[in-house]
Formats: structure tokens, sequence, C-alpha cells
């Protein structure tokens, strides 16, 4: 077994401790430089899953479930391996431990569309109005695979050609919501599908906004179309600006009691229609070149 897929193997046996802080794992890594060295020091403690087996009975089962992974089709990240999406390396909420389907980029320039499972027929044609556009631009359409904003999202960008990655709340073996299956395996063969969670795991009540802050940090900006007062994009818009993203807020969303106070913070956009919209997008993706503009960005009204 070579050298970094013990590295990954030992975080997998770390991780599978019950009760264990997956962030917290990744800072005592850090701060030894190995996985392998935490598993040495941490094995025969109670704390452990199995606390008479060995390091290297450890390593070789969780070698085995990778390798079983992998020949299923499923991409498994470390936070220190090299095809570790580097946009999250820096927020705190970073997973150690990345699932994939599709074609994982070390950099990709993104911007995240969210809002309400519930959503309007104008917060459907704008979501789709702004994924069409960014997808126009080359610029990568991130969502979270809900039903409503998300899949109008998705959707908009693939059918305008071009690349969208889904963010899911669950593990990369599940589909949710059912509805979304078809949805989902396409994403995976032409885009990107992670998850931070087991491949097995089901939906819970945590997975989902632990879901909103890894969609925060791999996009350079979040652009919020409609979110209710409980919404995980109300959620990914406190977590973006934690993270130094910019959020961008239609109209639609200023309805809401959070959005008018949300609006108050350094990096928030405000927009009242169309042109506002391509001017707040132009201006958190200047810095980045680019080959074609927002000039064709398709018309709609933020009433």
């Amino acid at each position: 077994m070579d050298t970094a897929m013990t590295e990954r193997a030992a975080l997998v046996a770390l991780l599978r401790r019950p009760r264990v802080n997956w962030s917290e794992t990744a800072l005592d890594i850090q701060d030894n430089g190995s996985a392998k060295a935490v598993l040495d020091r941490t094995v025969g403690h109670s704390d452990t899953l199995f606390p008479d087996d060995s390091t290297t009975d450890l390593i070789d089962a969780a070698a085995t479930e990778i390798v079983g992974w992998q020949a299923d089709g499923i991409g498994v990240h470390a936070f220190f391996d090299a095809t570790y999406p580097a946009q999250l390396l820096g927020i705190r909420e970073m997973p150690p431990l990345l699932f994939s389907r599709g074609d994982l980029r070390l950099h990709d320039r993104a911007v995240a569309v969210v809002g309400s499972r519930r959503a309007s027929a104008d917060g459907l044609r704008i979501a789709r109005a702004v994924a069409t556009t960014l997808a126009g631009r080359g610029v990568t359409v991130v969502s979270g695979l809900a039903s409503g904003i998300d899949t109008a999202a998705h959707s908009a960008a693939l059918e305008a050609g071009g690349r969208t990655v889904a963010v899911i709340g669950t593990g990369i073996r599940r589909y949710y919501p059912p509805d979304n299956r078809r949805l989902q395996d396409h994403i995976a063969d032409v885009g990107l599908l992670i998850s931070q969670f087991w491949p097995d795991a089901p939906p819970s009540r945590q997975s989902f906004p632990m879901r909103n802050a890894v969609m925060s940090g791999y996009a350079v900006a979040t652009v919020v179309v409609e979110a209710g007062e409980t919404s995980g994009a109300r959620i990914q818009a406190r977590l973006a600006l934690q993270h130094g993203r910019p959020v961008v807020l239609t109209s639609q969303v200023m309805r809401c009691d959070w959005a008018r106070a949300f609006a108050e913070n350094p990096g928030v956009y405000v927009v009242h229609g169309t042109a506002q919209l391509l001017e707040a997008v132009d201006d958190i993706l200047s810095y980045q070149p680019t080959e074609a503009g927002l000039e064709n960005f398709p018309d709609f009204a933020l009433r």
C-alpha cells in the first residue's frame, strides 16, 4: 500500500470512530502532519471503534472500504490530497473527506444559485435565467439538487451546455429527492456530484445545513433567489459572508424580514432588476478572465 493510500485509509479509520468531531480530527492531522500518526496515537484508547485492533488492521479495513467505493465509481478525496478542491481548504467547515462522481476540478470558477424548494413561478424563471447566463459565460453553476430553485438552476445550466455541480445532503449513493434521480445521474455524467457524507448516509436535519456550508465554500459567490425565514438558502447566505464570499439577494427574497436585515452587511448586493443583477455578477467575477460578457443575459423582471 502506498503512502497516499495509507494516509487516506488512516483518515477514514479515524473518522469512523463513534462521536468523533470531524473538524477537530482534521486540525489534529494538520498539527501532526500525518493521519497515520494520529491513528497510531489513538489506537488502544477507549474511544476507538475497535480498541483491541492494531493500526495495521484498521488501515487495511479502511483501505478495503476505499477500494470498494472506487470500484463503484466514487472518488474519495482527503483534504490533504492533491485532488481536493482548493477553495474548500480555507473554510472552517472544510470536510476532511469528500466523495465525488464526475469531473472534480482542483480550481472551479463557480457561483451558487440557491432558493426555496417551494418556489414561485417568478423565482423559477429568475433561477433559470441566472443559471443560463452563468453557463453561457463559462461559469460553473452550483446548487444543492433540492426541488424548486436548485432543480431549475441545475437544469437550465445543463440545457445551456454549461457545467453544473450538485452538492448533496446525503451519501453519494442516495437519491434525494427521489424525483431528481435522473437529474442526479445526469449531473454525475456530465458535471460533478459531491458529498461530504458516507456514501450510504441517509438525509438528516443536520446534513442539509452542513451541505450549505460546503456549497458556499465551493463557490466564489452565492445568489439567493427566494428563501423563507427557515430556508437553507438563508443559512448559506450567512455562511457565505463568513467565508468571505459575496451574496446577491434578488428583490424576491427581500420580501423576507431576514433578508432586509441581512442586506445591511458588507459584501451583500441587493438587485432590483436585470441591469443591477448583471452589474453585481460582473463585479464579483471581474477579477477573473472571461471570454464572454453578460450582454446576452435573459431579460426578466425582479419585481
